[in-house]
């Protein structure tokens, strides 16, 4: 009789512990994917107040250049206004194929491309750039590893019953925009 009840609070123990650990990396797997896109909205932000000074330092040097100027500012205005993953990647899609076009303009501007605040703030975006690819892929590799745990068993019987959901990748879209807005100091 005590040799049946020692068994069965081992097997309850065991199978409470189970639960709890399960749980609980499922909930530092979340933690992860919060903690990787606090760091995107954090370089995020950075580009996006980066590019009020880039524009009005274009706007000095190419007035006549309004549409393009306009498109930047509205994909900014677009990009800052949304928060899902998904809507975020495609705002932020749009921002950028327009400060490519941006960019692009320059090229008809000696003058501009010659002055030092412009040049800086180039060199600043394209860092800038690069902090928000970084911090993107630690992102999507923290849904992986979430979404991985969440879906193999015995950890997806947890995930289901504790109601653990699909978190979004935040991923480019568009070959346009796969390519890195091209940023020459010639």
């Amino acid at each position: 009789m005590i040799v049946t009840l020692v068994i069965v609070l081992v097997v309850i123990f065991a199978l409470v512990g189970w639960v709890i650990a399960g749980y609980n990396r499922l909930v530092r797997a979340r933690v992860r994917i919060d903690e990787a896109w606090a760091q995107i909205d954090t370089q995020l932000q950075r580009r996006h107040d980066l590019i009020p000074n880039l524009v009005n330092t274009v706007k000095g040097y190419a007035s006549h250049e309004r549409e393009t100027l306009e498109e930047v500012t509205a994909a900014r205005a677009k990009a800052i206004s949304v928060q899902a993953p998904g809507e975020l990647a495609e705002a932020e899609n749009g921002l950028t194929q327009a400060l490519g076009k941006l960019l692009a303009i320059t090229e008809n501007y000696p003058d501009l491309k010659a002055d030092a605040n412009f040049r800086q703030l180039q060199e600043e975006l394209a860092h800038t750039e690069n902090m928000v690819a970084g911090s993107r892929g630690h992102y999507n590799a923290s849904v992986r590893a979430y979404d991985t745990a969440r879906k193999v068993f015995p950890t997806s019987v947890l995930a289901s019953a504790f109601n653990f959901e699909d978190r979004e990748y935040f991923e480019v879209e568009t070959v346009e925009v796969r390519a890195a807005p091209d940023v020459s100091f010639d």
